[in-house]
């Protein structure tokens, strides 16, 4: 790979000058992955970090009997896998593809060897953890002080972004898993929401008819 253009809109390259981007582009690779490739699993030794270039990627842990809570969904631009880069441990999370989707697959070494060579960049890094570190803390927040219907009515405005008709992007068991709950329960909000009106379904077609009560429900 030799293209820039994928890794400088990252949070992580996006501080670096155009020949040290590409001596990192000329150690990338492409990967492409249907749905439900796995890229890793919690517990892997890592070597490489990726960009997401097309479709989606669930970041997910599962519990002892099997259960998978998705922890974040990484879309176009999305940098993802970086954290052993910096505390050489193993993967604290799984990865896998939701769609057809393609990543950019960037090994550790260069990326060290530039950080390395200009340590002010560390700076920026700094930023990305921080960055993360509040969608953490806002994800706490969320557990403890919203109850399943509210957070099922903040993920359902999540995925829409702007859009007030949208196809649902994962299945009702992955809702489930981003929501922290039951599939049954995550229904069961949904199903309130359109008794209310506030929204309509078709399947995975969703049609929002009240953004405004939504989004104070999910506050």
């Amino acid at each position: 790979m030799q293209d820039v253009s994928p890794l400088s809109g990252s949070d992580l390259f996006s501080s670096l000058d155009e020949a040290a981007l590409a001596r990192v582009a000329m150690k990338a690779s492409t990967v492409r992955l249907e749905r439900n490739d796995t890229l890793f699993n919690e517990g892997d030794e890592a070597n490489e970090l990726f960009v997401v270039l097309s479709g989606r990627i669930a970041i997910g842990k599962r519990s002892p009997d099997g259960r998978e809570s998705l922890v974040a969904l990484m879309e176009k631009g999305d940098l993802f896998g970086e954290m052993p880069l910096f505390d050489e441990e193993t993967r604290s999370a799984s990865a896998r593809a939701l769609e057809r989707s393609e990543v950019v697959r960037v090994p550790f070494d260069v990326v060290r060897t530039e950080l390395e060579a200009k340590p002010g960049l560390l700076w920026h890094v700094v930023g990305l953890f921080a960055s993360r570190l509040r969608a953490a803390d806002d994800a706490l927040a969320d557990a403890m002080l919203l109850d399943v219907t509210g957070r099922t009515a903040k993920r359902l405005l999540e995925l829409s972004g702007d859009a007030d008709e949208f196809v649902l992007p994962i299945t009702q068991e992955e809702l489930a898993g981003l929501v922290g709950a039951s599939r049954e329960r995550v229904n069961k909000a949904i199903a309130a929401f359109i008794r209310l009106r506030w929204i309509e379904q078709s399947e995975r077609r969703y049609r929002i008819l009240n953004r405004e009560r939504l989004a104070q429900r999910a506050r």
